[in-house]
């Protein structure tokens, strides 16, 4: 392996590995010490030149664990920031589990960062998938477990999807290296690569994963959970299909169809969740449109968004962490019971609304001149139409309905509120100085994009458009309030569809399926005579312990999709990945069988 390259990666999973032997008042120190080391990997690789580091030999191929670039550069240093502001903020908890997945979440995102061919993305990019959905399950409510199973199984599904893509991409290609993809001509396996790292990236339809999951997941496993997936996404996308004109259409969906979800919306996590689909739709947009500045902006996007959205879920973690309650309708009026929170929650609300000096008027704006300087005109338009939303959902629907606009508390909930502890103050108070940073001097931050930057957010005429449309936004909501008022209700989204052909999955599994299952085993124990007796009992074995055992994991996994299932077993899980994994093993042999031929 080449040397002078660390990985931040190996820091964290071996950290995460030794931790449960930290007991004690080392726990703590070393909480904090191991996320910091994967952070000065990080910063004294960004000293390397830009060059392929961490080669191995495996098989046929090269693989590049350490691709060092100024794209890759900016995305592991707010990556590895995070895992430490993260870490800090859960400091006080006491699950190593848990701290261990947050881990290995952190290790495979910033291993896919790194990673120079897609053999390693793959590998980095299931270790995440399967890392982050312990953050949903550690926080051990009512619906963690069918929530977590759901996620699992959809990022699977996802997983399977990009493998077929990597695996066309190799047979065509007979090359594994991570780069762009021709989007001019695409192929086949352009549109499945695209689709898997859509998935991770929430965009419409694939997206009813994040709000369920995100929503559900414990008070610190949601910092983490908003700052990794889909903005390693947003990386890949970046990295093999900027340029590919349908993801402007899908990002400006996204944009859209964010806004409206999280203005219905009364769980106030679940808001924020809706809110990233919203916020990554712009950096898909600006990936889709491909120019050196909607890169950029797409890129400082990613940066600020990380900044703003993991200080507003820290917010809003405090709340539940605090008075255990995440709903509009069972809160309200905390201004004076959680001062501190307040504040920083302010301050993530101005960041994501593009206010003036705050984060996002740094970046997003980037984005929408990029449009309509590619004469992309209705992209342009549509972007600032859901900035005006952004404003009105989580600049101003969260904080007034959450810290004002009446107490709706029990009595219990309001004698639990409060502050929290220190470490999660200090984290948010990192937090919201980044975000006020970034808004006011980015000149640091364009330094690290991935093209020189020619734009300055500072000037008169991009104040008085964003006072306008902020000025337009707050009128809208103070006019409309009664209609945004919280209600405790369902709101049917595209999931109802999945829901749906997984009830009919199934009855196809229970009737037809077992119906033949069954008539095929009567027919061998009827007919099973002399010789027969013998394939009689081997299949009656293999139909109990492999068919009936695959076909109701299917079933179970399919009614939880469908949210039918209430308690989940580990086993059916066992049986659910197992069936995955026999359909990933398909597709090698497929592919081994065809090379041989």
């Amino acid at each position: 392996m080449t040397t002078g390259f660390l990985h931040p990666s190996a820091f964290l999973i071996a950290g995460a590995l030794l931790l449960p032997f930290i007991r004690g008042p080392l726990r703590r120190p070393y909480l904090f010490l191991v996320p910091l080391l994967g952070l000065f990997a990080v910063l004294y690789n960004t000293t390397l030149s830009a060059d392929n580091y961490g080669l191995m030999n495996f098989l046929d191929w090269q693989v590049v664990f350490g691709r060092v670039d100024k794209l890759s550069s900016v995305f592991a240093l707010i990556m590895s920031l995070m895992a430490v502001v993260g870490t800090l903020y859960g400091l006080h908890v006491d699950r190593a589990g848990e701290h261990m997945a947050a881990w290995f979440y952190a290790a495979g995102s910033l291993g896919v960062i790194y990673g120079g061919d897609y053999l390693t993305l793959f590998l980095f990019w299931e270790m995440m998938a399967f890392a982050s959905v312990f953050l949903v399950w550690f926080r051990r409510g009512p619906n963690s477990l069918a929530v977590g199973y759901r996620y699992l199984i959809i990022h699977t599904i996802g997983g399977i999807i990009l493998l077929a893509g990597i695996l066309l991409r190799y047979q065509a290609t007979g090359s594994i290296v991570f780069d762009l993809l021709d989007v001019a001509h695409p192929e086949p396996f352009t549109w499945l690569i695209m689709i898997g790292f859509g998935l991770n990236a929430a965009m419409v339809p694939l997206h009813s994963w994040l709000p369920e999951a995100y929503s559900e997941a414990s008070f610190n496993g949601a910092v983490f959970l908003c700052a990794f997936t889909t903005k390693t996404a947003v990386y890949a996308l970046a990295r093999a299909c900027a340029g590919m004109e349908i993801l402007v259409v899908l990002g400006v969906i996204m944009a859209l169809y964010g806004v409206i979800y999280a203005v219905m919306e009364n769980d106030i996590r679940k808001l924020l969740a809706w809110s990233i689909v919203s916020q990554v739709g712009y950096m898909v947009a600006g990936i889709g449109i491909g120019t050196d500045m909607a890169i950029n902006g797409a890129v400082a996007h990613a940066v600020v968004h990380i900044l703003y959205k993991s200080l507003l879920f820290m917010g809003t973690g405090s709340v539940l962490y605090m008075t255990g309650k995440t709903k509009f309708t069972e809160l309200g009026g905390l201004h004076g019971k959680m001062p501190a929170t307040f504040f920083f929650t302010m301050i993530g609300c101005l960041s994501i609304s593009a206010a003036p000096f705050f984060a996002a008027y740094a970046s997003k704006s980037m984005i929408i001149t990029a449009g309509f300087e590619h004469h992309l005109n209705w992209a342009g338009w549509l972007l600032m139409f859901g900035a005006t939303g952004t404003l009105m959902y989580n600049g101003l629907k969260l904080p007034y309905f959450l810290f004002f606009g009446g107490n709706r508390c029990s009595k219990a909930t309001w004698e639990k509120a409060g502050d929290p502890p220190g470490n999660m103050l200090i984290a948010m108070t990192l937090g919201a100085t980044l975000c006020i940073l970034v808004g006011t001097a980015p000149g640091f931050l364009y330094a690290l994009l991935p093209y020189p930057v020619d734009y300055t957010p500072h000037t008169v005429y991009h104040l008085m458009e964003t006072l306008q449309l902020l000025g337009f936004a707050a009128l809208a909501f103070f006019l409309l309030k009664r209609y945004v008022e919280p209600v405790d209700r369902i709101c049917l989204d595209i999931d109802w569809l999945y829901r749906q052909a997984g009830r009919a999955l199934l009855w196809l599994i229970r009737r037809p399926l077992q119906w033949c299952d069954t008539a095929w085993g009567e027919a061998y124990r009827v007919v099973g005579l002399g010789s027969l007796m013998t394939v009689s009992r081997f299949w009656s074995w293999f139909d109990w312990n492999a068919i009936d055992g695959v076909v109701d994991g299917i079933a179970r996994g399919v009614r939880a999709l469908g949210g039918k299932v209430r308690v989940l077993q580990s086993g059916q899980i066992q049986i659910a990945l197992f069936y995955v994994s026999s359909l990933a093993a398909i597709v090698l042999v497929t592919f081994v069988v065809s090379q041989l031929l």
